[in-house]
């Protein structure tokens, strides 16, 4: 009798996690971008780009513009944000660790492309990514696969990759889809392999596992869950979202005809590796940055450095990452770029 009450608790649990996670997922993602498409394949276009005036000549720093662009964005993704949050709060309280850790929890390659393949339908932005990577890790997922997942998310979004097709040109999609996945399994490797922890190091007495009825409500530690990930995202998430559009005249420079080569490539991937956007917000800049003459080399840079990481999202894994794996992070996102960007001049 005991033992059926403690499966019927725990299947009633991840009932009620896979609910909030499809219904979330069908409301903010997947309806929405079903309508953008159909958008986009008439218009080539899913709108204006999220930084005002991008690649003319602005103010290295504008309090206004810093304003404006934190309004901008957030109004772009603050459903987004409100769904990570939730699924990376419940899935530490309602999904049983050893589940976690099983699927998760190995080093091998084989678990870096699973994961991968669970941050395909989830398509959030890479802030959006980081509360339920956050969770991952502290359910005891792997170092290699929370990065998988964590970097899936925008790099092989499919609703993204359907955009690129109608406003770029489906060459854009391929490429993007094919160093997409190099990129996901490369860094995840890189950090998996330089970690010194190769799980959270976390007390076995102090492991939640759903199966175990508790005496503590379920709503009493989803909320003390949820502070927890509130307290160490929002605060830091508003102040570099505000900087970093202040300072959008000085990550954006003006450009002209002559804007390619080795050097505006690096420079370029070094902007879209700490540049923060929501999802697919890097289709319209790249749009309007090849009618001004940004060269396609430059391009295919922002087209993997852009939508994967940046300072605000590495910022929102620090609480389970160290400064040593967040630096692989972010510089194995630069050094692809630079690749990928190399390599689009010849095939883009």
């Amino acid at each position: 009798m005991e033992e059926t009450k403690k499966r019927s608790h725990l299947w009633l649990n991840v009932t009620l996690f896979g609910c909030v996670l499809v219904l979330g997922l069908f409301y903010v993602k997947w309806f929405p971008y079903f309508q953008k498409a159909l958008t986009a394949s008439s218009t080539h276009s899913i709108g204006t780009a999220i930084v005002a005036n991008v690649g003319k000549k602005l103010p290295i720093f504008s309090l206004s513009a810093g304003l404006q662009f934190t309004i901008v964005y957030f109004k772009a993704v603050w459903k987004a944000v409100i769904l990570g949050l939730l699924v990376g709060s419940l899935v530490q309280v309602l999904i049983p660790t050893r589940w976690i850790k099983k699927v998760l929890g190995g080093n091998q390659f084989r678990n870096s492309v699973l994961a991968m393949l669970f941050g395909i339908p989830t398509m959030m932005c890479t802030c959006c990514t980081a509360p339920v990577a956050v969770g991952l890790k502290r359910s005891r997922a792997s170092v290699n696969s929370v990065v998988a997942f964590f970097l899936a998310n925008p790099l092989l979004n499919p609703a993204t990759l359907i955009f690129m097709g109608f406003v770029l040109g489906w060459k854009f999609t391929f490429f993007r889809l094919v160093f997409g996945i190099v990129t996901v399994l490369t860094v995840a490797t890189a950090v998996g392999y330089v970690t010194t922890k190769k799980s959270v190091n976390v007390p076995d007495t102090k492991v939640f596992e759903p199966i175990e009825i508790t005496d503590t409500p379920l709503m009493q530690r989803w909320l003390k869950t949820m502070g927890r990930l509130v307290i160490e995202s929002i605060p830091a998430y508003l102040a570099i979202v505000f900087l970093l559009g202040a300072f959008q005249g000085l990550l954006f420079p003006a450009i002209s005809h002559s804007s390619q080569g080795l050097l505006v490539i690096g420079l370029f991937a070094l902007v879209g590796t700490l540049f923060v956007l929501p999802t697919a917000g890097e289709i319209p800049i790249i749009q309007v940055l090849l009618t001004l003459g940004l060269g396609l080399g430059p391009a295919a840079a922002l087209l993997i450095a852009l939508p994967a990481v940046s300072i605000v999202s590495l910022s929102l894994l620090k609480p389970v990452f160290s400064w040593k794996e967040l630096s692989v992070i972010a510089g194995g996102v630069f050094l692809l770029a630079i690749i990928a960007g190399l390599s689009g001049s010849f095939l883009l």
